[in-house]
């Protein structure tokens, strides 16, 4: 498993941890935290601002946009948005490498296009509501479409919106493959991290009558032992790869979503993979996913299998 990284663009050398930054409260959380995460892991931070002079013409009118003084405005705001985000970084790791970007299209394109040779892409969040401001509106998109690993920083709101960094690495596992590539980063960000690791199975009533058969519905019991023993086997061989990590199982009947953000109130990263970039599946992102970077009480990670 471990060869395979080496024809991936996500971990060369020269991958850096991009943050998109919009000058928001929840994009100065995601700068600090991206900040660490990139110190931490010897990657060079990349400051992104889209200034989306496509959307400001909507707004201002067709015409207004192309004028030097509209123009100038806009780049001024997103001069300073950049110009805030680097201080941030400075006064926490004052020797980390960082490069600032300004470009003219939307936030959204951007992260997405930048995401196929990042380490990681980082975006901020905060509250119940979900998304904030202009970042904020492109954050389900960008989840859903990116490549690689989009990490959706979270603060808890039961406890004073501080971004934890204790506690378990959480991993939701379905049935599927789109589960392998939430696994392989799980048990990575668990090593990383020095932090146990916890894998969240959840199985449903509908899983079980496939189990049932002929036969009718098997004891609840007997379906557990059976999701237990698969769980068991889908982690084996990572957890030889990773000696070092201490995996928890849980298996639950039903509800991925709730479960998963329960453990998000004990969590320091939830970590779920996504289907994919294109089509019906990619723009669903999965309702499971959908929830968590809106709702969770902890960062969230979404891993996308490659093509």
């Amino acid at each position: 498993m471990a060869e395979l990284e080496y024809d991936d663009p996500h971990h060369l050398v020269s991958a850096g941890v991009i943050v998109g930054v919009d000058g928001s409260p929840g994009s100065d959380v995601a700068v600090r935290w991206a900040a660490d995460l990139a110190a931490s892991r010897d990657r060079e931070l990349q400051l992104i601002h889209g200034l989306d002079l496509v959307g400001t013409s909507a707004v201002v009118g067709p015409y207004a946009v192309v004028t030097p003084a509209v123009i100038d405005a806009v780049q001024g705001k997103g001069r300073e948005v950049i110009r805030r985000a680097r201080e941030i970084v400075q006064a926490a790791h004052p020797d980390l490498p960082v490069t600032a970007h300004l470009y003219n299209d939307s936030s959204a394109g951007l992260l997405i296009d930048l995401s196929a040779t990042a380490y990681a892409v980082v975006l901020g969040a905060t509250g119940n509501a979900g998304t904030l401001a202009h970042l904020g509106s492109t954050l389900l998109s960008v989840t859903a479409h990116a490549s690689g690993n989009v990490i959706v920083v979270r603060p808890d709101p039961e406890a004073d919106n501080v971004v934890r960094a204790s506690g378990p690495v959480v991993v939701g596992i379905d049935c599927g493959p789109v589960s392998e590539p939430a696994i392989a980063a799980a048990f990575a960000e668990a090593s990383e991290r020095g932090a146990n690791l916890v894998a969240v199975h959840i199985w449903s009533d509908w899983s079980a009558g496939i189990f049932a058969g002929d036969q009718g519905m098997p004891a609840l019991d007997d379906v557990e032992n059976v999701e237990e023993s698969v769980l068991s086997e889908r982690l084996a061989g990572w957890q030889e790869k990773y000696p070092d990590v201490t995996v928890v199982r849980r298996v639950y009947v039903s509800n991925p979503a709730a479960q998963l953000q329960a453990w998000s109130k004990l969590a320091q990263l939830i970590v779920v993979g996504n289907r994919g970039r294109g089509g019906f599946l990619g723009l669903l992102l999965g309702s499971t996913a959908h929830s968590l970077v809106q709702h969770a009480h902890c960062p969230v990670m979404v891993v996308h299998a490659a093509e």
